[in-house]
């Protein structure tokens, strides 16, 4: 069982709920985030959602896109993101999911991603832009890792499709209520 499972059977058995909190990584800068995760860990957060910046995050709002923006100009990569997983690894055990897009992913190399991701501790993937029909190959690789593939879900989710999200979901699913934050 992983870490996203372990937290909410915990909480399930406490009768809580999870707090689960997105920040972007390296806004304003991968110090900053590392802090953060620590500082939010301490303050209760139950999950992390880390944020790869992307160029060019067009499901997200204003707020999430200036910090990518503000995140890229440090020189913020994928692979400065999983190093900063690999630090907070060291003396954390806080559940992580790499929350962003799946251009940064497929030029990094999806099966070498899913690896990497798994070497240094990550828990879960949620890849806005990459439906469940078209995720095969992440989903293949995320699978064989043992890392939770967050799905999405929203008001306008057919009953058929959500019934095929919900029956191959792991971790935990994705309400989006609004757009664009």
């Amino acid at each position: 069982m992983g870490r996203i499972a372990e937290k909410f059977n915990a909480l399930r058995g406490r009768k809580e709920k999870a707090l689960i909190v997105y920040l972007t990584a390296g806004d304003p800068s991968l110090t900053a985030t590392r802090d953060l995760i620590f500082g939010l860990e301490k303050a209760g957060v139950d999950i992390l959602e880390i944020g790869v910046p992307f160029s060019d995050p067009t499901a997200d709002g204003p707020v999430i896109q200036e910090a990518s923006q503000r995140a890229l100009k440090t020189g913020t990569t994928l692979e400065n993101v999983l190093a900063l997983v690999a630090e907070v690894r060291k003396s954390s055990q806080i559940p992580i999911v790499l929350f962003g897009y799946f251009n940064p992913i497929f030029v990094y190399g999806v099966s070498k991603f899913a690896k990497d991701a798994h070497r240094v501790g990550v828990d879960g993937v949620l890849v806005v832009d990459l439906p469940r029909e078209e995720a095969g190959e992440l989903r293949i690789y995320t699978d064989a890792a043992g890392i939770d593939f967050i799905s999405l879900v929203a008001p306008t989710t057919g009953k058929e499709r959500l019934k095929k999200i919900i029956k191959s979901a792991t971790g935990f699913l994705y309400y989006i209520s609004i757009t664009g934050v």
